[in-house]
């Protein structure tokens, strides 16, 4: 009986050792199959492209996505073809060798279908920056600051930035990128001249306040004038238009004058002609302008003598 009772656990054991080893097996077989997957299969974010390298040796470019590759032999590095940006910063010196610091920045994008070309020349994003890009943005942002005295640079800080970018393209043209904008984050310059500058601007503020005060007084003086020169015109005018009503009313009376002196010249010239025609229309104006008086004195005959006809 006791013979027979350790036979029975020896089995459960050896029956319980068989399934752990199953279950390991499964487990082994799984995990292997897991890893096989996960070595073949591989995906690509977007904005990126995949750079496939077998043994070392950059063989294909691979859009976003699900892809497969050889184990043991393909790898995948991404690449990203968003824009970028690269900050800089630098000492320069102006026109008039005045030391600044600046930093500047510009926006650039690997395109898209020359991404692989550019790993295989520099071997990434970081090395392409760090070898080619960075140098030639502090040589342009230096020869572009040094084209312009510290005053321009202040007041037109664009201009600045186009030298920049016209600078770096130039210097870019060959490389497999898009250089989208470049921007002056900030300027340093010493506090001398930026004292120097704040105290010419106090000084053109005043000029500016003094010049439109001094343009308002002769545009008050320019109103005054223009005042008095219309009263004086509508003073004339008014003049002008009763000098031109008494000419008128003289030349009336005139004109009235000369038809009645015409008329009565008329008159006369007719009634002289019509005494002088008829001798019986002379006696009879005589009549009429006799006073009904007889005379007093009669001249003699041949004689110088008046003689007094009332004397008795």
């Amino acid at each position: 009986m006791i013979n027979k009772g350790l036979t029975t656990n020896n089995e459960l054991d050896s029956n319980a050792i068989n399934n752990v080893a199953k279950h390991f097996k499964v487990g082994g077989i799984v995990t292997v199959v897991f890893i096989f997957v996960w070595m073949i299969f591989y995906t690509i974010d977007e904005g990126h492209v995949g750079i496939v390298k077998r043994f070392g040796e950059a063989t294909t470019q691979v859009n976003p996505g699900l892809h497969l590759k050889v184990p043991f032999a393909d790898s995948v590095e991404e690449l990203e073809i968003r824009t970028r940006k690269n900050t800089e910063s630098l000492k320069a010196s102006t026109f008039e060798q005045m030391p600044v610091q600046a930093e500047v920045s510009v926006n650039w994008t690997v395109i898209r279908s020359e991404a692989f070309q550019l790993y295989k020349n520099y071997g990434g994003l970081d090395q392409f920056e760090s070898r080619i890009l960075d140098p030639r943005l502090r040589s342009a942002a230096k020869d572009a600051l040094a084209r312009f005295k510290a005053e321009e640079i202040v007041q037109n800080r664009g201009k600045v930035i186009q030298k920049i970018e016209e600078t770096l393209l130039a210097t870019m043209s060959e490389f497999p990128v898009k250089l989208d904008s470049a921007q002056i984050e900030n300027l340093v310059l010493p506090p001398k001249y930026l004292q120097s500058i704040e105290t010419k601007q106090t000084e053109k503020n005043l000029a500016a306040a003094e010049e439109h005060r001094l343009e308002r007084q002769k545009l008050e003086a320019q109103r005054e004038v223009n005042t008095a020169e219309a009263k004086r015109d509508a003073e004339k005018a008014r003049a002008d238009g009763s000098a031109y009503a008494i000419m008128t009313e003289a030349r009336a009376e005139a004109e009235a004058i000369r038809l009645k002196g015409l008329a009565e010249a008329e008159a006369i010239r007719e009634k002289a002609e019509a005494i002088k025609a008829s001798k019986v229309l002379v006696e009879y104006v005589k009549a009429q302008q006799w006073d009904g008086k007889m005379p007093t004195t009669v001249m003699g005959q041949g004689q110088d003598i008046l003689w007094n006809m009332k004397e008795k």
